[in-house]
């Protein structure tokens, strides 16, 4: 048995490791609230733009095909966290990604990945994946505009040049902040539906000048769009899990200062046993001496 004092520093220290978790859980808390309320104000403008862009490649579908002689190259963007700390969330992420990459080579397309964040970077790096290039958030916020735009640009150059034929992005999508559901959405070539999901007919643009101009405009604005709406899933997904794993981790110590309370009051009682029979044999020794 662990001596008292070994026990009371394991304490100490679990108190102070519960601490920080609770913390943690209350900074990741306040986190996710915010970024819900932007993924609640964002998905009305994604699901608009969406049909937009449907819409217009229904009645010019060649504007926005890939480049003649592309490449069969599929780019998967993979949107994880910079940090741990949050349960399975990037294990998870890199295992759709993964999985993904070998539906492609069946379909004989080759995967090449584009790592959003350290944790997709390193993995990829560690098992010597084919990497398309990177990008590591500078600032707290994964979701920001500037962001979504930079990887807007990167994917219209490689598919207007040929370099790629198709995009794809993973990213956890965001169901409740103890639910988070890894997803691929693809995001080139978009094919166009001859209905929504409504039923409604298909709403005929008259373009002016033409759709050839008009075209790469909305393919623009559609990716930027795309990449926010991703990168605003993943943020609530990751605050969500790093909530949750903390909330367990904080529950795990209380559990653990509970055990290690018992060791300790075990240890005294015996402690405490030990002396009374150390007086007491002493007490019988001076008993028979005298006697």
């Amino acid at each position: 048995m662990a001596t008292l004092k070994a026990i009371r520093r394991r304490i100490a220290s679990v108190k102070s490791t519960q601490q920080i978790t609770r913390a943690m859980k209350l900074v990741a808390a306040a986190r996710l609230r915010r970024a819900q309320e932007a993924l609640l104000n964002a998905r009305p403008y994604h699901e608009a733009l969406t049909r937009v862009a449907d819409s217009l490649l229904a009645s010019a579908p060649e504007a926005a095909a890939p480049a003649e002689n592309a490449a069969p190259v599929t780019l998967v963007i993979v949107v994880s966290s910079d940090r741990g700390l949050c349960g399975g969330y990037n294990a998870n992420l890199i295992r759709a990604a993964e999985s993904e990459a070998q539906r492609l080579r069946a379909a004989q397309s080759e995967p090449r990945f584009f790592a959003v964040g350290r944790k997709a970077l390193d993995h990829f790096r560690r098992y010597h994946y084919p990497l398309d290039g990177e990008r590591i958030n500078n600032v707290p916020r994964l979701a920001t505009v500037g962001l979504a735009r930079d990887l807007a640009t990167i994917i219209g150059e490689r598919w207007r040049t040929g370099a790629i034929s198709a995009v794809g992005v993973v990213y956890s999508q965001f169901r409740s902040p103890i639910s988070q559901r890894p997803v691929f959405e693809k995001l080139l070539p978009i094919a166009p539906s001859a209905r929504p999901a409504d039923g409604a007919p298909v709403t005929d643009y008259l373009i002016e000048p033409s759709a050839a101009e008009l075209v790469p405009r909305i393919l623009r604005s559609y990716l930027e769009a795309a990449m926010l709406h991703a990168l605003l899933e993943a943020e609530a997904s990751e605050y969500g899990a790093k909530m949750t794993a903390m909330d367990a981790a904080t529950n795990n110590a209380a559990e653990m200062i509970s055990r290690l309370t018992l060791e300790m009051n075990r240890a005294r009682q015996a402690q405490i046993t030990k002396e009374l029979m150390d007086i007491v044999g002493g007490a019988e020794a001076l008993r028979g001496a005298a006697a």
